[in-house]
């Protein structure tokens, strides 16, 4: 495991790269808005899918390397992506991206511009504002062709499960659905409930890996 810097359209850009000899396939994660790389989730998501054989890379975009909270704009966003992926490709054929909220959103659209890839890994996925559930971010996933993992907790303020399912539908056999029991828009699960954190994660990994073989690799 090490860090890298990757060149994108206006600087570069740090990851944490994990490279796994013989990999299945290579996992790229970005971070939500108000995150980092080093967020809890991407860390435990990125080592656990590297123990089960694949190469990770968790990044950051640019406004955080610049030390902004702010996130980029969309073309800013969306480029470091692309510059992402084209320092990627050169390492794997087979690529799935993704991640938290805003860096799995942004994951989607470069998708659906055309950027190749072989799967999405969606991890919280932020399909309206908060308190704005008429305002759905959903219309470019038609255009996405890989299939799509959609993890998403029962208590995101961002996620309406009953507005997601319609939409799952409508993708067809390129969409699945993962529901986390209890957890918020970052999977967090409350200190009450039955399971631990790092118990929940674990299995997000391992059903993760079985979605991966199934549908991507």
């Amino acid at each position: 495991m090490g860090e890298v810097e990757i060149p994108v359209a206006g600087g570069n850009v740090r990851g944490v790269l994990r490279e796994v000899k013989g990999a299945k396939a290579v996992v790229v994660l970005a971070h939500g808005a108000g995150g980092d790389m080093h967020a809890p989730l991407l860390v435990a998501m990125a080592d656990g899918l590297a123990k089960r054989g694949y190469t990770t890379l968790r990044f950051d975009f640019l406004y955080r390397v610049h030390g902004k909270k702010v996130p980029d704009r969309a073309p800013v966003l969306m480029s470091t992506w692309r510059g992402v992926l084209e320092f990627m490709r050169k390492r794997t054929k087979r690529i799935v991206i993704g991640g938290k909220s805003m860096g799995g959103r942004y994951a989607t659209m470069v998708a659906a511009e055309g950027d190749p890839c072989d799967g999405l890994l969606l991890l919280g996925y932020p399909l309206h504002p908060p308190k704005k559930p008429e305002k759905l971010r959903d219309a470019h996933l038609a255009d996405v062709k890989a299939p799509m993992l959609f993890v998403q907790g029962t208590r995101d303020p961002l996620c309406d499960l009953a507005l997601l399912r319609p939409v799952i539908r409508k993708l067809g056999k390129r969409a699945t659905l993962l529901v986390v029991e209890g957890g918020d828009h970052s999977l967090e699960v409350a200190k009450t409930a039955k399971k631990s954190r790092e118990v929940v994660w674990g299995e997000l990994v391992e059903r993760t890996d079985r979605w991966l073989r199934e549908a991507c690799c």
